[in-house]
């Protein structure tokens, strides 16, 4: 037997292991989709029942301080915190946090809403970097605008931030380049008003390329004439309804998405807050908030409520959207490695032997299978010894679970509340739901691979997100 039998042998038999690693990911992603589209329908069900107006009405709903950190953010920073300050809620405020730009974000905001130094107690229950300043308004419509200038820490820094300068229990972390529906703040509150337990609720997040945004709001919803944002239309569909929903069912969210999350802010200090040292902020703190405690055995419960929105630009160049993905699998590789003791430890029920194994097996590894699968294919063809059954086998079971996760996130939307009720919209994105497994999934394959690369090579870097601020763009 020759060398090139055995690597012959061997190539095989990783293409026989990588069929049945996609056939176990298909059979997962159908019962996420299952339990996805039982919660979602219960959702439904529940929100016909719930009058939203008690909710800002209520003497006794609890006030609530939405944080946004920003980084030059110059470009929308103005339109972002204006449609803040215009949400249906009883009392809240907002807390935007410069986190030390070198833009004119923060003098976008001093001449816009007149901004003068504030002398409001500011206590560091977490540690930052350094405070600069705080700043409120003169003008009485913007009394409950606070802006908190501080050195350049990062995201995690910027929250921490916000939080030591909350007035209020619950603490709303959003995005400042992000849009809030006007009701969002209403539905993201009332698990917390329906049951003690829970400590953190999310919102859905959705793109927001192609709608129409007027003075901070939405006023259409459309579709982007370029094939990148379309793209992610979908992904998004994918990871919220199909997959956070289906893990908070058995809560087991590991994920409040940075651009749009609730928390008790007393829960969060309590775990130290937003860890400044991993990209992956978001899903760490979570994480982190799951293991504490259960560690505690305290009850408690983490859901995602998948009706109030909010609408954020998805970029629009490979450059960016690489950079983002990159970050993204740097973060998703942190948080696992930073709690790999939680893994297939039954001590953290739900959470340890099924939740964690699933983001570590199939998020983060199923990158370096699918692509050690195409080279395989490819050396394979090289030596001719490739076996057209078992090349049908692996394009099949890799191709097919894409397609299917992706048309029946997309079915579910339809189904559940059909923000896109244009026929030609919802067959443009059945049709972005195919299209995107023949390349542009691959490309995504690539990016978290190198993101894999980046992380074990110690580069931390944040990366760059260029925005052009929200406008009344052409639509599909």
């Amino acid at each position: 037997m020759t060398w090139a039998d055995v690597i012959s042998i061997l190539l095989h038999a990783f293409m026989a292991f990588s069929i049945l690693y996609f056939v176990g990911v298909n059979l997962t992603y159908v019962i996420l989709l299952w339990r996805s589209f039982a919660e979602v329908l219960s959702a439904i069900r529940h929100a016909r029942f719930a009058d939203l107006r008690v909710v800002v009405q209520s003497e006794i709903t609890p006030p609530v301080s939405i944080l946004a950190p920003a980084f030059n953010e110059e470009a929308g920073i103005v339109e972002s915190v204006r449609s803040l300050l215009k949400l249906s809620y009883g009392e809240y405020e907002v807390v935007v946090i410069n986190d030390g730009s070198r833009d004119g974000t923060l003098r976008r905001m001093v001449e816009e809403f007149q901004l003068f130094p504030s002398r409001r107690v500011y206590d560091p229950l977490i540690t930052t970097q350094a405070v600069r300043g705080i700043y409120r308004s003169r003008v009485s419509a913007y009394r409950n605008l606070t802006i908190v200038d501080k050195e350049n820490g990062g995201k995690a820094d910027a929250l921490n931030a916000g939080i030591n300068a909350a007035q209020y229990e619950y603490v709303c972390c959003v995005d400042a380049d992000s849009i809030l529906e006007d009701d969002a703040l209403q539905k993201v509150m009332k698990p917390f008003l329906e049951d003690s337990t829970v400590v953190a609720s999310g919102g859905i997040v959705r793109i927001a390329n192609g709608c129409d945004v007027v003075n901070g709001r939405v006023v259409r919803v459309g579709l982007s004439r370029k094939l990148l944002p379309l793209f992610q239309v979908v992904e998004y569909f994918r990871a919220f309804l199909s997959g956070r929903m289906g893990w908070q069912s058995a809560n087991a969210l590991l994920i409040i998405s940075g651009a749009f999350g609730m928390f008790r802010r007393r829960t969060v200090i309590e775990v130290g807050g937003y860890n400044p040292k991993t990209v992956g902020e978001d899903m760490e703190l979570v994480v982190r908030i799951h293991r504490t405690l259960r560690d505690q055995r305290r009850q408690y419960r983490i859901v995602f409520v998948p009706d109030p929105v909010c609408w954020t630009e998805a970029p629009e160049s490979l450059r960016i959207l690489g950079s983002q993905r990159n970050r993204w699998h740097r973060g998703l590789a942190d948080v696992l490695i930073l709690h790999r003791s939680m893994i297939l430890n039954e001590r953290y029920g739900v959470v340890g032997t099924l939740a964690l194994p699933y983001f570590l097996f199939v998020e983060l590894l199923g990158p370096v299978v699918e692509a050690l699968g195409y080279l395989s294919l490819v050396a394979l063809l090289a030596w001719g010894r490739l076996d057209l059954w078992m090349t049908a086998m692996f394009m099949t079971s890799a191709i097919v679970y894409g397609v299917m996760f992706s048309v029946g996130a997309v079915l579910l939307e339809e189904i559940s509340f059909r923000r896109y009720p244009n026929p030609k919209h919802l067959a443009l994105l059945l049709g972005i739901g195919i299209l995107e497994n023949f390349g542009y999934r691959q490309l995504t394959v690539y990016w978290r691979l190198k993101g894999l690369w980046k992380y074990f090579r110690g580069e931390t870097a944040w990366g760059k997100m260029e925005r052009p601020g929200f406008a009344r763009p052409k639509t599909a």
